[in-house]
């Protein structure tokens, strides 16, 4: 039985329940990515695919998790992904080569699907007037988890070694998972959260919601689709990039991560302080601006020496990140409804899911392999991506008509 939750309950259940997937995709691989091409023997583009089997998993389960949700439950759904996480990196000691690493990583996508979106409908649903900011509260946690742990993830490796740090990180995440889920029910009718979904606003957008094939449809969703292929490549790939630049720059691995720590603290807090002035002075404004300076960003670090520059930058990179991850929730909802908010925003999932991978860490990997681990290159292409998506989400607004 799922247990009765209040709105607040179930905004720190899904919250807490995200807290372990943000960390082993935001801040595993970048502290990991050093060790896994040691032990395996591999290169930088290599290590760059880890996060390429992350997002195709995004891109094929999202979606389908979106439909899933409305059919199986959304507490089932979140226990599911709580325990494959778990299983996941129970077995990660086991991984003798670097595709057993790409299988692990597509997994961990997997599971983080089954916890974010719906964690998200959750939250949405008991806060309908305030879905900038409950969502940008879940997803504050799934991207400053990362900052928080990859501190905790080199000390662990180095004193703890491999192995057991593996399976340590593997039962904590198995406990904390499977006892948030248990908070994270969606409000029943008769809440005063849903009743307030059936005022005039909200009744208004149930009444235009669009299915994932009317949506589709429109060029709001295909700009949005857009933004986040090119704006997801940019800000994804700064996660194997940034402790592997300040590698290269001469510094230590405990001072290295330090750039990665910046970047995911800064996509953290941008997810509740994008969600909430998002809610005041819109959505694409709020992501517009945060995409320029992000792109600024990655032009400047292209020729920075000094650590607390560099992470500095790597910081407005990841509030641009954050930004675009938790204001696109609302965003997908102001432009196509709540009713099947699930399924359309794992739609735009997908454009990440199969784009932000190759285009982002996979080829910025290969880039810096050829070019003799030229990041100035790979840094000005990245900053032109956020460029385009600056504009690109301009056009993102409700379909005429509908």
């Amino acid at each position: 039985m799922v247990k009765k939750t209040s709105g607040l309950a179930a905004v720190v259940g899904c919250s807490v329940a995200v807290f372990w997937p943000g960390a082993f995709i935001f801040g595993f691989p970048g502290v990991m990515a050093s060790h896994w091409q040691e032990t395996f023997q591999v290169g930088k583009g290599a290590i760059g695919n880890v996060l390429f089997f992350v997002l195709v998993s995004l891109g094929v389960f999202m979606f389908l998790v979106g439909r899933l949700q409305e059919k199986i439950g959304i507490h089932n759904m979140i226990t599911l992904g709580a325990l494959l996480c778990a299983i996941n990196v129970l077995l990660l000691p086991f991984a003798s080569n670097i595709y057993a690493v790409y299988l692990w990583a597509f997994i961990m996508g997997t599971a983080s699907c089954f916890v974010y979106i719906p964690s998200l409908t959750t939250v949405q649903r008991w806060f309908p007037g305030h879905m900038g900011l409950v969502s940008g509260f879940v997803n504050l946690v799934f991207g400053i988890s990362g900052a928080f742990m990859a501190p905790l993830f080199t000390y662990m490796l180095t004193h703890l070694g491999y192995e057991p740090m593996t399976m340590l990180l593997g039962f904590l995440s198995l406990i904390t998972g499977t006892i948030a889920s248990r908070l994270t029910a969606p409000p029943a009718t008769e809440t005063i959260a849903d009743k307030a979904s059936t005022s005039h606003n909200s009744g208004m957008m149930e009444a235009r919601s669009l299915t994932a094939r009317q949506s589709v449809s429109t060029k709001s969703f295909w700009f949005l689709s857009a933004t986040w292929a090119l704006q997801g490549a940019a800000g994804i790939a700064m996660v194997t990039l940034s402790t592997s630049y300040g590698l290269s720059k001469g510094f230590s691995l405990e001072k290295a991560v330090m750039v990665l720590t910046a970047f995911n603290l800064a996509s953290g807090i941008s997810r509740l302080a994008s969600g909430y002035i998002s809610d005041m002075h819109g959505r694409n404004i709020t992501m517009s601006i945060t995409f320029l300076a992000a792109g600024a960003s990655y032009l400047i670090m292209g020729i920075s020496h000094d650590l607390a520059l560099i992470a500095v930058l790597a910081g407005f990179i990841g509030f641009s990140f954050g930004t675009m991850v938790a204001v696109s929730a609302p965003l997908v909802v102001d432009c196509f409804g709540m009713k099947h908010f699930g399924s359309v925003f794992g739609l735009v999932f997908a454009s990440y899911g199969f784009l932000a991978g190759p285009l982002g860490p996979s080829l910025a990997g290969y880039l810096l392999d050829s070019t003799n681990g030229n990041y100035s290159i790979v840094f000005a292409y990245l900053g032109v991506f956020c460029f385009v998506s600056a504009m690109l989400v301009r056009y993102v607004v409700p379909p005429e008509g509908v």
